[in-house]
């Protein structure tokens, strides 16, 4: 069997590096195209979520009848 021998090992190091100088800024960017979006469809499909249409009616009587007893 052949022994384990440590002293014949050389230690190796090793650096990993992270940029993070680009990039993080696309999570804004999707925010604010998602608000855009939304918005948008909501102006698209204003009738139909109820929001503001041209065909509202107010009718006020001329005379208000009260009865007193």
């Amino acid at each position: 069997m052949a022994e384990h021998n440590d002293t014949n090992r050389e230690t190796v190091e090793r650096t990993t590096i992270v940029e993070t100088d680009r990039g993080g800024g696309g999570g804004v960017w999707a925010v604010v195209l998602l608000i855009i979006v939304l918005l948008a469809l909501a102006y698209i499909f204003r009738d139909s979520l109820g929001l503001g249409g041209g065909d509202t009616e107010i009718s006020v009587p001329d005379k208000i009848e009260v009865n007193v007893n």
